[in-house]
């Protein structure tokens, strides 16, 4: 059995103007193996298809530029050049008219080549959505074997190119950003008066991760930070952000932009949450003049928690003033009561007479070696009442936020910190990474990450994958 596809030109009226036999495939008797096309063949009718109908295209894009704009006069022809121009469905190689331009007005240059003025880049936006996609999901090289494997590009596509495409599109993305300002509040009281009734607070989550740094003079380079975060609205939609810190140059315009894009007015309550990192909280201010900062309830807990285990540890116990494990182990559930309903001052005490008792088993006045658990307990509860003090004003009270149904603690972060710097930078990834790159390539991800990236590309290229019937018809099955 013998197929042959064909491909028909139709002019507007209808009328057949050119068919071209673009592939001819033969089948034996039916096994599992020959049912259809196969990848190999269809690629082949692919990369076949795409330099039909585009040598089409050129040919009627170059007979509309032979006149003048201005005079209508017929341009003189130069000569022929070859331009390479990347798509999902081949390299092709496009033979170009140049053209002298008309003397009826005054030109940069003698010449021009109209098909390279219009495909400036040498890249379809179409290859580069792949390319920046994949790319920001899994590994350079991963990227150009999988786009290799399913599209007739073999041999054409290589992770540096794939690295370099996807940077460019990053500092795009830059360019777009607005420029950083100190405060960034619009407007003022008189007017958030007037603004329409706001929603329900939106929810903002930051935390910080660290990634190998690349040195080519130091190869025991150590890491730098990256900052990841969520903004959740009451409806439970949300989007991520990230930057590196060390690199970036407009971090709270970045976190502003995302908030706008969610629709948050300046009379708008937003809460934002942390660990109490200086950083991470300095981000935070100026965002928004109804801004509630909390420290995250999920950090305190946990510093806690890891107290509980070490006091178990503790033999140790003076029995003149009944210290002992089991009274710290109580001690530290009172502390975690009333850090819950937001009693600084209390939590406070009750972690200095927290730190006399370890201190006292940690000593040997009482005839006995000391308590190397109780001098580790004692190390961390120093820590924690600086942790404390530093951060007592965003301290609420969590057990009323939590009744209320509002959110406590930014363990969601968590997970965001994995998607979008574990995943890609960190977890089996053997790589190392200037701040430059990781930057723009946590700004692709986070737009992929968010669904925002095809709609980007439709901002940059306005006919990118828009299909309608005036430039695609299906036909209907029998």
């Amino acid at each position: 059995m013998k197929f042959k596809i064909q491909v028909v030109v139709e002019s507007e009226s209808g009328e057949t103007q050119l068919i071209q036999e673009v592939l001819q495939i033969e089948k034996g008797n039916l096994q599992p193996e020959n049912l259809g096309l196969t990848l190999a063949q269809g690629k082949e009718l692919l990369l076949q298809t795409q330099c039909s109908i585009v040598n089409q295209q050129i040919a009627l894009y170059q007979k509309q530029q032979k006149l003048c704009s201005h005079c209508g006069k017929k341009l003189l022809h130069k000569d022929k050049r070859t331009i390479t121009h990347r798509t999902p469905f081949g390299k092709l190689k496009l033979q170009c008219h140049r053209l002298f331009h008309c003397a009826c007005t005054e030109q940069a240059t003698r010449s021009f080549n109209p098909v390279a003025n219009l495909l400036k880049e040498r890249t379809s936006p179409e290859l580069l959505y792949l390319e920046s996609k994949f790319a920001s999901l899994m590994s350079y090289g991963l990227s150009s074997k999988l786009l290799q494997e399913l599209l007739p590009i073999e041999g054409e596509i290589n992770a540096t190119t794939i690295r370099n495409n996807l940077h460019s599109l990053g500092k795009r993305l830059e360019s777009e950003l607005p420029e950083e300002a100190g405060i960034l509040f619009e407007g003022c009281q008189r007017e958030w008066d007037k603004l329409p009734r706001p929603d329900l607070p939106l929810v903002v989550g930051m935390d910080g991760g660290y990634v190998r740094f690349y040195d080519r003079k130091n190869k025991t380079a150590g890491q730098f930070q990256v900052i990841a975060g969520k903004s959740i609205k009451a409806d439970g939609t949300s989007k991520r952000f990230g930057m590196v810190y060390c690199y970036d140059t407009k971090p709270q315009r970045r976190i502003f932009e995302v908030l706008k894009s969610q629709g948050m007015q300046m009379n708008q309550q937003v809460t934002f949450l942390s660990d109490g990192e200086e950083s991470i909280r300095d981000l935070q201010y100026y965002l928004n003049p109804n801004a509630e900062h909390i420290l995250d309830w999920f950090h305190i807990t946990m510093r806690i928690t890891v107290m509980k285990q070490i006091a178990k540890g503790i033999s140790k116990e003076d029995l003149e003033t009944g210290i002992s494990s089991e009274s710290i182990q109580k001690d530290l559930t009172y502390l975690k009561w009333y850090l819950w309903h937001g009693n600084v001052f209390k939590a406070l005490s009750k972690i200095e007479d927290l730190i006399d008792s370890a201190c006292a088993l940690a000593s040997d006045d009482y005839d006995t070696e000391p308590s190397l658990e109780a001098e580790k307990l004692c190390d961390h509860l120093k820590e924690f009442e600086t942790y404390i003090s530093n951060n007592g004003q965003y301290i609420p009270n969590y057990g009323e936020r939590y009744r209320n149904g509002e959110r406590i603690s930014s363990s969601f972060v968590e997970s965001t910190v994995n998607q979008v710097i574990s995943k890609r930078f960190v977890k089996k990834q053997q790589m190392r990474w200037t701040p430059g790159c990781c930057h723009l390539l946590i700004q692709v991800r986070t737009k992929v990450l968010n669904d925002e990236w095809i709609s980007k590309f439709q901002q940059w290229y306005p006919g990118f994958r828009v299909d309608s019937e005036d430039n695609q018809r299906m036909p209907h099955a029998a």
